[in-house]
C-alpha cells in the first residue's frame, strides 16, 4: 500500500502544480494584447489542462480511492477531506471552462479576477494537508465550540 500512497501523493502534487499554474497563465493571458502572445497562451493552457492537470486529477482520485478501500479510513477528517476534493474537482472543471473561453476568444474576466481565482487552491491545500496529517475529530471540535 505504500506504493499506492506514493503514487497518490505524486499525482496530487502534479494536479496541484497545474491548479496553481493554470490560473496564473489566465492572469497573463487576460493582460496580453498581441495576437501571437494570445495564441501561445492558448497552447500552453490547453497542454497544461489536458496533458498534465486532468491526468493528475484522475490518477489522484483513482489512487485515493484505492487507498480508501485498502485502509478503510473513516472519521470526520476524511469526510471533510472528501468534501474539499469534490470542491477541487468543481474548481478543475471551471479551469476547463476558462481554457475553452480563452480558446474561443470569449473570456469574460479580467486579470484581477484570475488573481483571486488563483488563490483558492492554496487554501484548499492547507486544509487538506492539515486534515490528513492531524486527523482532527471535527465533531468534537465543533461540539466544543458550542459548550
Amino acid at each position: 500500500m505504500l506504493w499506492i500512497k506514493s503514487l497518490h501523493i505524486i499525482f496530487m502534487v502534479t494536479w496541484f502544480a497545474g491548479l496553481f499554474y493554470l490560473p496564473r497563465l489566465f492572469v497573463y493571458h487576460a493582460q496580453c494584447e498581441d495576437q501571437p502572445g494570445k495564441e501561445r497562451f492558448k497552447i500552453m493552457e490547453r497542454k497544461l489542462y489536458y496533458g498534465i492537470m486532468t491526468p493528475g486529477a484522475v490518477l489522484t482520485v483513482v489512487f485515493g480511492v484505492w487507498l480508501w478501500l485498502g485502509y478503510g479510513f473513516s472519521g470526520s477528517w476524511l469526510h471533510a477531506k472528501l468534501a474539499l476534493v469534490l470542491i477541487l474537482i468543481v474548481y478543475h472543471y471551471y479551469c476547463g471552462k476558462y481554457v475553452k473561453a480563452f480558446k474561443n476568444d470569449a473570456n469574460q474576466h479580467g486579470h484581477v479576477f484570475y488573481r483571486w481565482f488563483n488563490e483558492f487552491p492554496v487554501l484548499v491545500l492547507f486544509a487538506v494537508v492539515i486534515l490528513v496529517v492531524v486527523k482532527p475529530d471535527l465533531a468534537a471540535v465543533v461540539s466544543g465550540l458550542f459548550e
